[in-house]
């Protein structure tokens, strides 16, 4: 028998401006992750729209929908299931900018080298697997992989939560100069307010699927 319903996410609504960070914050299971999967249509929601640089999103067919996917990237947060094992992280890196036929491989590779010197690791780092990485270089990594396409907004769910407080902090600093050299908007979905202090512009309080607040950072 039915005991009950789950309501994923209903009525959200929120803009994001360009070079701002929204931070999402709310209890577990309010639909935070769903809301920043939906935009990204990594999951196809059953109602609503989302727009995002004059692209009407739900409604684009697989090829539009394919060059939309580079004005927008996801951060994940286990960068140990983001990456594959088996990839070198160069590898990784260089596969976006390839997939999407933007250029050759020796560009891919001049870009990833670049990226990857950009979050602070070396580009001889490249050779290596993500098993020979810290959890913090693997989510500089991650972060690398998503500034590949030159995306104009980043959904960051929960980016930070699996690291330890001197690597959080490093990892935030590095968000924010990336934002301001590169211009980019951020979705940032967390649990931690102290970082969401650090990295916001505007703070979106969600509830159960509603956004009930909404406002500056202070």
């Amino acid at each position: 028998r039915k005991s009950g319903a789950v309501h994923a996410v209903e009525k959200v609504s929120f803009n994001l401006f360009e070079g701002e960070t929204l931070s999402l914050v709310g209890e577990s299971g309010c639909g935070k992750s769903t809301t920043g999967r939906s935009v990204t249509r990594l999951i196809t929601p059953t109602s609503g729209d989302v727009t995002l640089d004059g692209y009407e999103v739900m409604k684009l067919d697989q090829s539009t929908l394919r060059q939309m996917r580079r004005s927008i990237q996801m951060v994940f947060q286990d960068p140990f299931a983001s990456l594959n094992p088996r990839m070198s992280v160069g590898s990784a890196v260089m596969e976006p900018f390839i997939e999407h036929s933007l250029g050759t491989k020796q560009q891919a590779r001049d870009k990833a080298a670049s990226l990857m010197e950009k979050v602070g690791l070396s580009a001889d780092m490249m050779r290596r697997f993500p098993h020979e990485f810290s959890g913090g270089q693997r989510q500089r990594v991650a972060i690398a992989r998503a500034l590949m396409l030159d995306p104009k907004v980043i959904v960051a769910d929960e980016a930070v939560s699996a690291l330890d407080v001197s690597i959080k902090a490093q990892v935030c600093n590095l968000l924010l100069d990336l934002q301001q050299s590169l211009n980019l908007a951020f979705l940032f979905i967390s649990h931690d307010m102290a970082v969401v202090e650090r990295v916001s512009h505007r703070v979106a309080v969600m509830y159960l699927g509603e956004i009930v607040e909404i406002g500056p950072r202070a």
